[in-house]
């Protein structure tokens, strides 16, 4: 998989919860493998890196694609840097002492400031293709793995304070909101 130096790209403004219909739907597959997509993917990075994020959807700047960037490290401390187009998520069974599943905190460059604790499987991977339509796999642990399903999740509409108990989901909807209230529900 080629890299794209993060800095070339034009950071975008993040969509927040409840701002974009892109963000709440299943983002559209990617047909076409060209300039374009490889612009979208150097931007997504200099959107991630700008809004200081370890990952990034296409639909939280406002593009219906099935696209997503990452930049974080694994339960090792490995740096995990790469995108995906296209991706199909598998969860893994863990490796001898880990656990299957992991209990830790997590937040969204489209829910900005608060955080909650989510249970996300332990080991993932995902495997799609690349700008030019060759195949890709990234195979995670840890933070790493948790970022593959939370990315994941945003291309399938699904933000993770969606995955949140309402009551939970609604006080930390309005804390991102903060005094006004400019985030809708």
């Amino acid at each position: 998989m080629r890299l794209f130096g993060r800095y070339d790209g034009v950071a975008r403004p993040i969509v927040t919860y409840g701002s974009n219909p892109v963000l709440h739907r299943r983002c559209t597959e990617v047909t076409a493998f060209d300039e374009g997509l490889r612009r979208l993917v150097l931007d997504m990075f200099a959107s991630m890196e700008a809004a200081d994020g370890v990952g990034l959807a296409a639909n939280q700047i406002g593009v219906d694609a099935r696209v997503f960037v990452i930049d974080c490290p694994d339960a090792d401390g490995r740096d995990v840097m790469g995108y995906v187009v296209n991706p199909v998520l598998t969860v893994l069974e863990p490796r001898d002492g880990e656990p299957a599943e992991e209990l830790d905190e997590e937040g969204c460059l489209s829910v900005p400031g608060p955080y909650a604790e989510l249970s996300r499987a332990f080991r993932a991977r995902v495997d799609g293709v690349d700008t030019a339509g060759k195949p890709v796999s990234i195979e995670a642990t840890g933070m790493a793995a948790r970022c593959l399903q939370h990315e994941v999740d945003h291309l399938d509409g699904t933000v993770y304070v969606d995955r949140l108990p309402a009551e939970l989901r609604e006080r930390l909807l309005a804390e991102a909101a903060g005094p006004g209230g400019d985030l809708p529900a």
